[in-house]
């Protein structure tokens, strides 16, 4: 009897001390820029003196968004622009935007396979 409470003491401390893994944490940014995920992709905004780019990443590995289609988003208090995301290379970028303190950013972006993907950041 002695052995089978042990036994239950002892299995609910190991239950209460799992750690759980996660899968997708907050990734670092490589590029000096803002990270969020969106469907198990990590995406980092990064302010130019053009407008912005966006790096992508699948599980931390650069990714080249070859095909990626989309539109940036970018609202600066009550200033809303908006500009396409096309591919230049290993990033995405739009053109004639400016990021500010505070502002939100919205990339909805559509895949080769027409999956959409929106990505939402705060700039800080």
């Amino acid at each position: 009897m002695m052995k089978k409470l042990m036994a239950v003491v002892a299995l609910g401390w190991s239950a209460l001390s799992f750690n759980v893994a996660l899968a997708h944490g907050g990734a670092a940014a490589k590029h000096g820029g803002i990270v969020a995920m969106a469907s198990d992709l990590g995406f980092e905004l990064v302010g130019t003196p053009d407008g912005v780019v966006i790096y992508v990443e699948d599980h931390g590995k650069p990714m080249a968004p070859t095909g990626m289609t989309g539109k940036l988003t970018v609202l600066n208090g009550s200033v809303k622009s908006e500009a396409p995301l096309a591919v230049v290379g290993d990033k995405l970028e739009a053109k004639g935007v400016k990021l500010t303190a505070s502002a939100k950013v919205v990339a909805a972006l559509t895949t080769p396979a027409k999956k959409a993907i929106t990505v939402r950041f705060t700039v800080k």
